[in-house]
C-alpha cells in the first residue's frame, strides 16, 4: 500500500510537471511570432503593457517565458523599462489562469474523458506537423492532457493517503499556519521552478481535503512569492537591464504577497458567507478567485507608481561606470528564445563595431601608446571572446530556420572585426613611433587619405543614412587615393627626398590602414544583413545590395 501511494505521488507529480513543460513549450513556440509582435507593438504604455503581459502569460502559461522575452526586448532597445514593468505586472495576473483551469477540471469535468482525447489529438498533430506550427500545437495539447492526468492521479493518491493517515495534523491555525504554508508554497515553486505547477498542486491537495482553505490560501501566496526565486537566480551575472526587470518582478510579488497575507481573514469570512452557493464555495474556485483578486490589488497599488519604481531601479542598478569589455546586451536568460537572442547578438555586434571603428580612428593618428588605445583594445578582445561564447551556446539550441541562417553571418561579422583589430595591433607594434612628416604633395596626399578613412568610418556609424548606401563608391575613392599616395611615396623615395626605410614603413602603414578600414566596413555591411533594415532605413536596398555584393 505504501509503495502504491509513493508511486502514485511520484508518478502524478511527474506527469504534472511533464505536462506543464510540454504545454508551456508548445504554446510558446506556437505563439512565437505573435508574442514578438504583441510585445513589440502593444506595450507603448504601462497600461497596455499590463494587458499584453496578462494575455500572453495566460496563453503560454509561463511568466518566466514572458520575463525572458521582456529582458530581450529591453536589451534590444525595443521596449523601455516603464513598458517592461507593465508587462511584468500583467504576467502575474496571467498566471492566475492555471488556477481557473484546475478549478474547472476539478469541479465539472471527468478528467480522463478530456485528457485522453487531448493526448491522442496532440500526438497526431505532432507526428503529422512536420516543421509547421501544428507540431508545437500538438505538443501543447498533449501537455494539457498529461497535466490533467497528473491531477487525477494526485487526487486519487491524496484520497488513499487520507484513508490511512489523519492529514488534519498538517493544518495549523492562525499566524503560525499562515507563515508555514507561505514557506511551503515558496519551496514548492523553488523546487518545481514553476509557480503554475506549484499552484496546481496546492489546489489539487485542497480539493482532496489534505489542506484546509486557510493554509491553502497562504500556500498560494507562497507560490506567488516563489516566482521571485527564479527571477533572482536567472540574473546572476546578467545584464543591468535583466537585473532591473527581475528586481521589478521581485518587488511587485513581495509587496503583493505581504498585502495578500493580511487579506486571508477577510477572504475566509467572505467564503463562509457565500457557503450556500455550491460552485463558489468549492475550495479550488475560492482559491482561484483569491489568487486573481490579490494580484489585481497588487496592480492597483503598484501601477500608479510605475515611473517612481523605474527611477528607483535606474538609480540603484547600472549607475557604476560600464566595463566596455563586458557584454551589454547578451543575456543567458534570452537564449531560451532564439529570435530574441539573435536581436541581442545584433545589438552587441553593433556595439563591437562602434568600438572597432573608434580604435581605427585612433590608429589613423598613430596614438598606439595612448592609455585609452590600450584599454579599448583589451576591451574589444574580451568582448569578442564573450560574443563567440554566446554564439557557441546558441548553436547548441534547437534554432528556428531564420536564426540558424543568420548565425553563420554573425560569426562572419565577428571575423571581419577581429581581422580589423589584428591589423591595428600589428601596426601598433611595428609603427608606434613612425614619423608622418612628408614633403610637398605627399603630405597633402597622406592627409587626404587619412581623411577619407575617417569619413568612411564615421559613415559606418549611421547605417540608415544615404551616405551609408554609397559605401561602395566611397571605398572605390579610397582605393584611388591609396594608389595616388603610394605612387607619390615611391616617387619621393626614388628622388632621395624620403629615407627608404621610412618610405617602406609608411607604405606598410597606409596599406594596413586601408585593409583595416576595408575589414571594418565589411563587418559593418554584413552586420546590417542580420536585421531587415527596410522597416527602419529608407536606403536599405542600396546598403543591402552592397553587402550582398561583398558576400558574392
Amino acid at each position: 500500500m505504501i509503495f502504491s501511494i509513493l508511486g502514485g505521488l511520484c508518478g502524478g507529480l511527474g506527469l504534472f510537471l511533464l505536462g506543464m513543460r510540454l504545454m508551456t513549450q508548445g504554446l510558446r513556440n506556437t505563439a512565437g511570432p505573435s508574442l514578438r509582435k504583441i510585445l513589440g507593438q502593444w506595450t507603448k504604455t504601462p497600461l497596455r503593457g499590463l494587458f499584453s503581459g496578462f494575455m500572453i502569460t495566460a496563453l503560454v502559461q509561463s511568466s518566466s517565458a514572458i520575463t525572458v522575452a521582456v529582458i530581450g526586448f529591453v536589451n534590444a532597445g525595443l521596449m523601455t523599462m516603464g513598458q517592461s514593468v507593465g508587462v511584468i505586472f500583467g504576467s502575474n495576473i496571467g498566471t492566475t489562469a492555471t488556477g481557473w483551469i484546475v478549478a474547472a477540471v476539478g469541479v465539472s469535468v471527468k478528467v480522463k474523458a478530456l485528457a485522453l482525447p487531448l493526448i491522442g489529438i496532440g500526438a497526431i498533430l505532432r507526428l503529422t506537423g512536420g516543421d509547421s506550427p501544428r507540431k508545437h500545437l500538438g505538443d501543447a495539447l498533449t501537455g494539457f492532457g498529461i497535466f490533467f492526468l497528473g491531477i487525477e492521479i494526485l487526487q486519487s493518491t491524496f484520497h488513499d493517503v487520507e484513508s490511512i493517515i489523519d492529514l488534519t495534523i498538517l493544518n495549523f491555525a492562525g499566524i503560525q499556519g499562515i507563515v508555514i504554508f507561505v514557506l511551503v508554497g515558496f519551496m514548492l515553486t523553488l523546487v518545481m521552478q514553476s509557480s503554475s505547477a506549484a499552484m496546481a498542486l496546492v489546489l489539487t491537495a485542497t480539493m482532496s481535503g489534505v489542506v484546509n482553505l486557510e493554509c491553502a490560501a497562504a500556500a498560494v501566496i507562497g507560490t506567488n512569492i516563489g516566482t521571485t526565486s527564479t527571477a533572482a537566480m536567472s540574473v546572476i551575472g546578467a545584464t543591468d537591464n535583466a537585473k532591473k526587470v527581475a528586481s521589478a518582478h521581485i518587488l511587485f510579488n513581495l509587496g503583493t504577497g505581504i498585502a495578500a497575507t493580511f487579506l486571508i481573514p477577510l477572504f475566509l469570512n467572505i467564503v463562509h458567507n457565500f457557503q450556500p452557493l455550491a460552485e463558489i464555495s468549492n475550495p479550488a474556485t475560492c482559491l482561484a478567485i483569491f489568487h486573481t483578486t490579490f494580484n489585481l490589488l497588487g496592480v492597483i497599488l503598484f501601477l500608479p507608481f510605475t515611473n517612481q519604481l523605474v527611477h528607483f531601479l535606474n538609480e540603484r542598478i547600472g549607475k557604476e561606470a560600464a566595463d566596455n569589455g563586458k557584454p551589454k546586451y547578451l543575456d543567458s536568460n534570452v537564449l531560451k528564445a532564439p529570435t530574441l537572442a539573435m536581436d541581442a547578438l545584433f545589438m552587441e555586434l553593433g556595439r563591437l563595431g562602434e568600438t572597432i571603428r573608434h580604435i581605427g580612428q585612433k590608429a589613423l593618428t598613430s596614438k598606439f601608446r595612448h592609455k585609452d588605445f590600450i584599454k579599448d583594445k583589451a576591451a574589444v578582445e574580451s568582448l569578442i571572446v564573450a560574443i563567440r561564447k554566446y554564439c557557441a551556446t546558441m548553436q547548441l539550441n534547437n534554432l528556428p530556420a531564420s536564426v540558424a541562417e543568420n548565425l553563420p553571418l554573425a560569426l562572419r561579422v565577428i571575423q571581419y572585426y577581429r581581422k580589423s583589430l589584428n591589423i591595428i595591433d600589428e601596426a601598433s607594434s611595428e609603427h608606434a613611433v613612425l614619423n608622418h612628416q612628408l614633403p610637398g604633395i605627399a603630405s597633402e596626399s597622406a592627409r587626404n587619405f587619412r581623411r577619407e578613412i575617417r569619413e568612411i568610418l564615421n559613415v559606418a556609424h549611421t547605417p540608415c543614412s544615404p551616405e551609408f548606401a554609397n559605401l561602395a563608391h566611397l571605398m572605390q575613392n579610397l582605393d584611388s587615393h591609396y594608389h595616388e599616395l603610394k605612387e607619390e611615396l615611391l616617387r619621393i623615395g626614388a628622388q632621395g627626398r624620403l629615407e627608404l626605410d621610412r618610405m617602406v614603413s609608411l607604405l606598410d602603414y597606409y596599406s594596413s590602414m586601408r585593409m583595416m578600414c576595408e575589414q571594418a566596413i565589411k563587418g559593418t555591411t554584413y552586420w546590417t544583413l542580420l536585421r531587415d533594415m527596410k522597416t527602419t532605413c529608407a536606403h536599405a536596398d542600396q546598403a543591402n545590395n552592397y553587402a550582398w555584393k561583398l558576400a558574392g
